[in-house]
C-alpha cells in the first residue's frame, strides 16, 4: 500500500527545528518521537540555520509574517540567554539586599523597568523594598525631632524621661511614640538626673500635742481645697542652711504656699500656711496634713489652723508614706534644681527656688497623676470642663 505523503507547514517545522536546538535533542530522537524521516528534518534544520545566518534558506521562501516571527523568536531566545548571563554573573558578585534595592530604585527612576519587574528580577519582594525606603526617608523626617528632643530636654532642666519628654512634643504637634523618644535619648545621650538622697529634718521628739492622722493617704482629691499637705526641707548655700516650708494642694499638686528662712521656727510653716490661705481662700473643713514636727505641733500653728476653721492631721510617727506627695516634691526640687546649684548665699537660692515653683513646677512641669499636665494646666482644663457642664445643665 502507497503511504500517503504528509505535507506540514512553516510553524510545524519551525517547532520541531526548537526541539533540536532549545531543547538538545537529536535529530533521531526528533525523529523517533514524531515519526518524521530523519532527511526531511535535518533539511528543515538546515534552512533554519542559514536563514538566521541571514543566508537565503533552502526551500519554499517563507511569507514576510512568517519571516517576522522567526526574527522576533530569534530575538526573544536572544535576550533570555542575555538575562540568564546577567543573572549569573550579578549572582557572582554576591551583591546584599541592600544593592539590589538601590539598583531597582535606580532603573525605576529611569523608567527603564517597573518595580515589580525589578523585584522579580533580583530576587527581592516589594514589601522589603518599600520598607527599606521608609527607613531611609525617616532619619530626614527624624532630624528635626532630634534637635526639638535636645531643646526640651535642656529647657525642663534635664530631668525628663522619655514619658514625659513625648507629652511635650506631642504638645508641640510632634507625634512620636515613647520607645522612639527613648532610643532618640540613647542616641542623644540624654539621660535625667538622678541623685536620690534623704536627711531626716523632723524632730517628732516633743511633749507638744499632735492631731490624727484624718488624712489617711487620700491623696487623690476630687476637688480643690479639700486637702493639703505640707512640710520642711533644708537647702544648702555656702552661707548656711536655707529651710524651705511648702503648701500643695493634693488636687492639682499645685503649691500654694511657701516660704523660707535661715532657720526652722513655727513662724515659717505659719508664713507658708497663710500666703496659702490667702491665695486659695480655702471653704471651713479644709485638711492640713504634715508630720510630727515641732513647728506644726507649736501652738502658733495650731492657733492658725482653728482661726481658719481647717483640720489638723498629721502622719504617723516614724512613717514618712503618710506625707508620700510632699517627699516626692521635695526630692523633685532637689533633683531637678538644687542639687545642680551651688548657691552663695540665702538670697540667690530663694530667688531660685521661687523661679522653680512658679515658672516650671506649677506651670509647666507635667505629672503623670494629673494625665501629664503641669498643676496649673490640669485647673484650668478642669474649671473649663465645670463650665462646659453648666451651661449644657442650663
Amino acid at each position: 500500500m502507497k503511504q500517503e505523503r504528509r505535507s506540514f507547514d512553516a510553524a510545524f517545522k519551525l517547532q520541531v527545528v526548537k526541539m533540536v536546538q532549545d531543547q538538545g535533542l537529536t535529530v533521531t530522537q526528533v525523529c523517533q518521537e514524531l515519526k518524521l524521516g530523519e532527511t526531511a528534518v535535518r533539511r528543515w534544520l538546515k534552512q533554519v540555520e542559514a536563514e538566521q545566518n541571514g543566508q537565503p534558506g533552502i526551500g519554499k521562501p517563507l511569507t514576510p509574517d512568517q519571516q517576522r516571527i522567526r526574527q522576533l523568536e530569534l530575538e526573544n531566545r536572544q535576550l533570555r540567554a542575555d538575562n540568564e548571563l546577567l543573572k549569573k554573573g550579578f549572582g557572582l558578585l554576591c551583591p546584599g539586599t541592600a544593592m539590589k534595592h538601590q539598583v531597582i530604585q535606580q532603573l525605576t527612576s529611569e523608567k527603564a523597568i517597573t518595580i515589580q519587574q525589578g523585584c522579580k528580577l533580583l530576587g527581592v519582594s516589594r514589601s522589603g523594598l518599600y520598607a527599606a525606603r521608609r527607613r531611609v526617608r525617616q532619619p530626614q523626617a527624624l532630624c528635626g525631632t532630634r534637635v526639638r528632643l535636645r531643646s526640651v530636654f535642656e529647657a525642663t532642666g534635664q530631668c525628663y524621661g522619655s514619658r514625659r519628654l513625648r507629652k511635650e512634643l506631642a504638645a508641640e504637634g510632634i507625634e512620636i511614640g515613647r520607645h522612639r523618644v527613648r532610643s532618640l535619648m540613647k542616641e542623644l545621650q540624654l539621660k535625667p538626673i538622678w541623685k536620690p538622697k534623704f536627711v531626716h529634718t523632723t524632730d517628732s521628739d516633743h511633749n507638744l500635742p499632735v492631731y490624727e492622722n484624718v488624712l489617711d493617704r487620700q491623696f487623690e482629691q476630687a476637688e480643690a481645697n479639700r486637702a493639703w499637705v505640707s512640710d520642711i526641707t533644708y537647702i544648702r548655700t555656702l552661707s548656711g542652711w536655707l529651710y524651705l516650708a511648702v503648701v500643695l494642694d493634693l488636687y492639682s499638686r499645685k503649691i500654694v504656699g511657701w516660704a523660707m528662712a535661715p532657720n526652722m521656727p513655727a513662724e515659717l510653716v505659719c508664713t507658708a500656711l497663710q500666703i496659702a490661705v490667702a491665695q486659695r481662700r480655702p471653704p471651713p473643713g479644709l485638711i492640713v496634713h504634715s508630720d510630727r514636727g515641732s513647728q506644726y505641733a507649736s501652738h502658733e500653728y495650731r492657733d492658725l489652723l482653728t482661726r481658719h476653721g481647717l483640720q489638723g492631721s498629721m502622719s504617723r510617727k516614724g512613717n514618712c508614706w503618710d506625707n508620700a506627695v510632699m517627699e516626692r516634691f521635695f526630692l523633685n526640687l532637689k533633683m531637678e534644681r538644687v542639687w545642680r546649684r551651688q548657691y552663695a548665699n540665702h538670697t540667690e537660692a530663694t530667688r531660685d527656688i521661687t523661679d522653680y515653683i512658679v515658672n516650671f513646677y506649677n506651670s509647666r512641669r507635667r505629672h503623670s497623676a494629673l494625665g501629664y499636665l503641669p498643676p496649673n494646666g490640669y485647673e484650668m482644663k478642669m474649671a473649663e470642663q465645670q463650665l462646659i457642664c453648666v451651661s449644657e445643665k442650663s
